[in-house]
């Protein structure tokens, strides 16, 4: 079964990772992905590394695990921008393309004549999907964008680690959040372009702001009293913000505990042995629960500390109350539900022996997702690509002698 997007050719000039999980989203569904890279150095995540990749004799490869995991279902090619043949040559294949995915900096690709007005004056259904740090207008337009800095300023570090007082201060998530927000809006959008197009014949510029990205997703929780003008509160959703709703240590290590419902506080309560607070009227339902959150984690924290996780782990699962034992990364490895849905796929790499991924976690009745091609390596198709581009055998010769292009390491 072919993907539901089959029809459509995408032309990613981005690297990194925003713009390359939101080219392998399109990719997974069928979409033909050309990604352009500079050639010898390809991608930046390309030396991101260790791990690397291992030949079937165990020896590292130039291939790393991090670049894999945001390119897979595309072809690469290496064409050097900064030569008028190369910029021309991606100008063919961008006129030649229905969606054009780039992360320059503002200003960046009309450098190389590959800007919106320029390539769409010759390719009207062309969709420009154009990925910054900070949109193309504002203070912060010139800036650079990484997700480092984006979550400093986007706010997330603020609400995320304990206070300062009570642990280390602002501590940045343990993933590319923005950039994964953002390349998942970037997908988004690019869908809903194609849409207009189907039904317009008009192709259009998108532009995707990491920086507002983030804070849009922060604020669905975290505008809170700001929602309104004049504001009636504070920013914030307190329940979120309790210093005291984490994991909490047992005897033996940590649990996350999540009693949601008026039902399940009774329960655990009676579990606990702490009938007295089932009719405190700080705690009787999710009202006053709220009112008085940072209390009710203090005396969860209690209760939890006094078993093991194994036996919390089976008592709340007895009473239906929300409940998991905290997993470590290694854990979802042997994962029994990723197990039983398929969700690692084994495969065998033609030059890199057998390798992990992770099978598109969205499943349809009608169309597919899947994966059809490994991660390409530097330049793998750049020979096939410029023979479709129309190129003749002895003009890509000339282009490898030139360093307009490479041949695959």
């Amino acid at each position: 079964m072919t993907g539901p997007l089959s029809h459509i050719q995408v032309l990613d000039l981005s690297r990194v990772l925003a713009g390359p999980w939101a080219s392998q989203n399109l990719a997974d569904l069928g979409a033909n992905v050309i990604k352009i890279e500079r050639p010898i150095d390809g991608d930046d995540t390309r030396k991101w590394g260790p791990p690397y990749l291992k030949d079937r004799d165990g020896n590292d490869t130039s291939e790393t695990a991090y670049n894999m995991a945001a390119n897979r279902n595309k072809r690469s090619a290496t064409i050097d921008l900064s030569k008028a043949e190369g910029a021309l040559l991606v100008r063919k294949l961008a006129l030649k393309s229905d969606i054009l995915i780039e992360n320059f900096r503002v200003g960046g690709a009309a450098k190389f004549r590959l800007g919106y007005d320029e390539l769409a004056a010759e390719n009207p259904g062309l969709i420009y999907c154009s990925i910054t740090g900070f949109g193309q207008n504002g203070p912060y337009k010139d800036r650079g964008g990484y997700d480092f800095i984006i979550q400093a300023m986007g706010g997330l570090m603020s609400i995320t680690g304990e206070p300062g007082d009570q642990g280390g201060g602002p501590q940045k998530v343990g993933l590319a959040v923005s950039d994964l927000f953002t390349g998942m809006y970037a997908s988004v959008a690019i869908l809903a372009a194609v849409t207009h197009r189907e039904r317009t014949g008009e192709g259009q510029v998108i532009e995707v702001p990491m920086f507002e990205s983030l804070v849009d997703y922060l604020m669905i929780e975290h505008l809170s009293g700001a929602s309104f003008d004049p504001p009636i509160g504070e920013m914030g959703f307190a329940r979120l913000l309790s210093s005291m709703r984490k994991p909490y240590e047992t005897k033996d290590g940590y649990l996350s505990v999540l009693p949601y419902t008026d039902a399940n506080w009774r329960d655990l309560f009676e579990l606990a042995g702490r009938e007295d607070l089932q009719d405190d009227p700080r705690f009787v339902d999710l009202s006053t629960r709220m009112r008085n959150s940072q209390e009710i984690y203090e005396i969860l924290a209690d209760i939890v500390s006094t078993r093991t996780c194994a036996e919390w782990q089976r008592d709340l699962d007895v009473a239906a109350i929300p409940a998991q034992i905290v997993k470590g990364k290694d854990d979802l490895l042997n994962d029994e539900q990723l197990a039983a849905t398929g969700f690692w796929k084994f495969v065998e790499h033609p030059t890199e022996g057998g390798i992990r991924m992770t099978e598109p976690p969205v499943r349809y009745s009608k169309s597919s997702s899947s994966i059809r091609r490994l991660q390409p390596r530097l330049g793998e198709h750049s020979n096939d690509l410029l023979a479709e581009a129309g190129y003749s055998d002895e003009e890509i010769q000339a282009f490898f002698e030139s360093g307009v292009s490479a041949q695959p390491n």
